[in-house]
This record gives structure tokens, sequence and C-alpha cells, in this order.
């Protein structure tokens, strides 16, 4: 029988398979559950830490399947409509596909090859199209800002995504390590797998076909209308659209879905040579070659007055990029490469904003201050000729309310000085400069002449919520339509969106046992297309 070996102390030299021969007597093979480093001051030294299956006797590891079971879709009912391709709605197209069903799945933007094109038009010359930029398009925000699997949920669907992940292209480790990561290079190579996979199997998906608005008979969503006028019918709509689909979420407020504010966070996004962090997290190892790219996690809570000051999205070896949605703002945001081998390491420090507290009753509060955060920004770099760069402000220079120069930086778009303390309210402005000083205690170095902020980190999370049924995960007010993801308020990030999407998915499936066998598909509908509804 195997046996599970946890905590497992390795030095940064020594192999991890002959300390287990040692160990085990009977040593046959190992399959690891889980990896991370302490780089913890009390661990004096760093060191890895495993948590291994160790199997004896001639034992071999089998790979689980996750396979889920399958069933049969009603020939009389239209296929369920997924509309977006980020985590969610990809993955809740892959766990239908795997259960049987054929989705069709409408997705705003182009394939994720010509979206590249425009991101990189739009970081060079400014040039964005509202359809294909950094937040919107197939694959989701999470293409292109870092490929990191880092969540704080408990879900049983976490090792399903992970499998499929690594199924079509991401790399084995991310099974075991503490802090998973695909890299924003590796994950554009998955997604296209993701999708001939989906094809192959009978899905359709439909690029350039942005949604409008729900079509709703008798208060049942019953599908959706796009740009071009087509209606495209379903009894199930999974609502998958994404953290920037502001355009959505006001339309669909029109329509009378049920939606509540939802509390979030923002705030500047952070960015210091790697080798400062390094040298902080790793001390006298941080030459080291086993250990790479160094990352953190800060938090700091204020007991008096509730508010939480945190990093977040933390890219080792990374890049900051411009992230917005609108031509007229300007948002920030970070990714890494898979060998997270750039200079300089980024993230986001945000500040929690309860929407109860700060915007009361106004559905829209969070979004709209969002809004004028990003335009401030925006306003700000034209004042100060700096085109399509991102703000800066040196740390130093923020905390003493002052000017000062841009320093050198990682964002493709170029940096441009800017008094982001005096873009931000004074309360938000405040709770950073107390949290740096906290952080300063925490990593001695943090605060440095060599660190820089970014304007503005606005998109850590949707500021609404698209309110469902806990149990049939439908809209409370519009059976029919089933939020998912972080767009509609139910997740932080690719893994939690991915289970979210997989949980939609489940209660799709598992909402008939029909015996038919499936061939109906959802399509435009004969008034607006000319073409017979099958």
């Amino acid at each position: 029988m195997s046996q599970i070996c946890r905590d497992l102390e390795v030095k940064l030299d020594e192999d991890l398979t002959e300390l287990l021969r040692r160990r085990f007597p009977q040593y046959s093979s190992h399959r690891v559950l889980r990896q991370s480093v302490d780089a913890r001051r009390s661990a004096r030294v760093p060191h890895w830490v495993y948590s291994v299956e160790v199997f004896e006797n001639q034992e071999t590891p089998t790979t689980p399947t996750y396979d889920p079971a399958p069933v049969q879709w009603p020939r009389s009912q239209a296929r369920p409509l997924i509309i977006g391709t980020g985590p969610a709605g990809l993955f809740a197209a892959i766990r239908l596909i795997e259960r049987g069903v054929r989705p069709v799945i409408l997705e705003r933007g182009s394939v994720g090859e010509k979206r590249m094109l425009k991101i990189n038009r739009f970081w060079r010359y400014g040039e964005l199209d509202p359809d294909n930029n950094v937040c919107i398009g197939e694959g989701g925000a999470g293409l292109y800002s870092d490929g990191k699997l880092i969540t704080r949920i408990k879900s049983p669907h976490i090792p399903y995504v992970m499998d499929r992940l690594v199924r079509f292209g991401a790399p084995e480790e991310i099974r075991w390590l503490s802090n998973p990561h695909v890299g924003s290079d590796k994950i554009r190579r998955v997604i296209p797998k993701l999708r001939e996979f989906l094809l192959a199997q009978g899905a359709e998906i439909h690029f350039d076909t942005p949604m409008t608005e729900l079509l709703i008979e008798n208060r049942r969503v019953v599908g959706v209308r796009t740009r071009d006028g087509r209606e495209w019918r379903s009894d199930h709509v999974v609502l998958a659209t994404g953290h920037s689909a502001e355009d959505i979420l006001r339309r669909l407020h029109e329509q009378g879905v049920a939606m509540e504010g939802k509390s979030f966070a923002l705030g500047l996004r952070i960015e210091h040579p790697q080798e400062s962090i390094n040298r902080i997290q790793y001390r006298d190892a941080w030459k080291h070659p086993a250990l790479g790219a160094a990352n953190y996690k800060l938090t700091h809570h204020d007991s008096e007055s509730g508010i939480g000051v945190y990093s977040f999205c933390m890219c080792p070896g990374g890049y900051v990029l411009s992230s917005g949605t609108e031509a007229d703002a300007l948002v920030s945001n970070g990714m890494s490469n898979y060998h997270r081998n750039s200079p300089f390491a980024n993230a986001a420090i945000v500040v929690s904003l309860d929407h109860e507290k700060n915007f009361g009753a106004n559905l829209f509060g969070g979004l709209d201050y969002r809004r004028q955060l990003e335009t401030s920004a925006f306003q700000a770099v034209q004042r100060a000729g700096g085109g399509h760069a991102l703000p800066v402000q040196r740390v130093t220079d923020f905390l003493d309310g002052r000017p000062g120069p841009a320093l050198k930086g990682s964002s493709p778009s170029g940096a441009v000085a800017v008094r982001l303390d005096e873009l931000l309210a004074k309360p938000l402005r405040d709770r950073l400069r107390e949290a740096l000083e906290i952080f300063q205690g925490k990593m001695r170095g943090f605060i440095s002449a060599d660190a820089q902020f970014y304007g503005m980190e606005t998109r850590t999370s949707c500021p609404v919520r698209v309110t469902r049924d806990n149990l049939s995960l439908q809209s409370i007010s519009h059976p029919g339509l089933y939020p998912a993801g972080e767009g509609a308020g139910y997740a932080g990030g690719i893994t939690s969106a991915a289970c979210d999407g997989v949980r939609i998915a489940d209660a799709i499936a598992e909402s008939t046992q029909s015996q038919s066998s499936p061939n109906h598909s959802s399509t435009p509908s004969a008034s607006a297309s000319g073409l017979a509804k099958s």
C-alpha cells in the first residue's frame, strides 16, 4: 500500500528521490502531491517542503482521470448557450462536452491569434479595440495576465481543472505546486488546443458575435440577441462575460435582472527590480539556481476601520501591462511568462472597499468609482504628454507627497511620471501609506528608491454580483440564466472561475435525464436570420 508523507523538508541541493530511498527501504516510486519553498526567517535557510505519496514493492502510481458521468440531452431541447470564452465559459463548455452535451458558444472578440495582434497595436500605438484587448476576447482576462492558478477556494473541481489544463499543454507541475503558474506565453498556446477540442467534439463557437441583451419571455430567459440583430434561442444561457463587460451588466439591470453591489478592492501596482525581491526573500541563498524568481504575499488589516490592504496578482519576473477597455481610461495589470525571466517583479497593492459603507444603495457605485479613477489616470497622462503610456510615481515620492522622475520599468506601453497620490482619495492614499510602512517591517527593503507605483489597479474583481440561487445556480429573478465566473461576481481568478463554470455545467447537464440523443442546435431565429429553427 502507498503511504502519504507530508511536510517533508528537502534541502535545495538534496535529491528528493534519494531521500525517499533512504527513508523507505522498499521504495518503488513516488507522486508529488504538493511542493513549496519555505523561505521564512524562522527557517534560516530556504528549503523545499513536499507532500508525496510513496509507492513500495514495485507499485506504480496511476493518474486520476476525473471523468464525469455522461447524460442524455433531450432531442426536443435547444443546446445550452454559453456567452464568453474566459475560464468560466470554456470550462463550462469542456464539462458539458465531456458529459455528452454540445454547447453553442458566443464570443464578443476574435480568436486569440487575432486578439493578440490587436493588443500589440494597443501597447505600441495606443489603438484600442473595445472587443479585443487585455481584458476582453478569447481566453478572457486570464489569457494575458500571467496564467496564475493560485486560489483560496476549496473546491473538489480544482484537480479536474488542473488536469484538463495539463492535457491541453500546461506544464505538469501545476498539479502540485503551491503557487501554480502557466505563464502568459504558454497559456496562449493552451487556448487554441482547447478550442480545437471543443470544435472537434461538436461544440459551436461563434467569434466576433457580441451579445447585447437577453431574450425574456414570462420572466424566463429563452436566449440572447447579438449586435447584428440575430436571436439565439436556448433555455440554458450561461452568462460568463468577465469582469470588464460593464455594458452587459447595465443592460441586464435595465431588463430587470436581479443584481447587487459587491465589495471589491482597488489601488496601485508596485514594481521592484526582481533582484531586490530575491535578496529580501531568499537572503544569502538569493543566487541559488533552484529557487528562481521570488514572490511574496503581504496583508495588513486595520482593526479600527476594518479595512484591509493586501498584495494581489504578484508577478515575479514579470511585466506591467496597460489593460484598459475604454479609449479614455487607463488600467494597469501584471503578467509573467513561464520562465519569469524579466528583471522586474510587480504586484497589485489594493485596498478593500465595502460596498454598503462606500456606495450604499447605489448598485453601480463601485463601477462608477473605478471608471472615475481610470479616467483621471488617462487625463493626467495626457496633461503630462505621455500619450498611451501608463502613469507612474516612485514609491518614496508617493509616501512624501511630491513629484519625481519615472524609473525604467517593464511596461511595453512605456511610463510617464504622474502624481498618483493626488489622483487617489485621501482615505485610499492614507491606507496605502500605512500599509507600506507595515510591509516594510515584514520585508525590509520593500520601500525603496528603486520601486515605483503604476496606476490604476482597478480590475481585481467585479463590483457587481448577478444574484443566483445557491442550488440551481440560476438567476433568482430570471430562470434559465446562469450567472458564471468573475464577471457575475462568483470568482476571483482563473481557477475559481473555471471551477464555477464546471459547477454550472453539471447543474445544466443534470437538469434533465431524458434518454433522447443530443442533436438539437441553438441557432439564430428565423425572424432575425431567415433560417428555420432546427
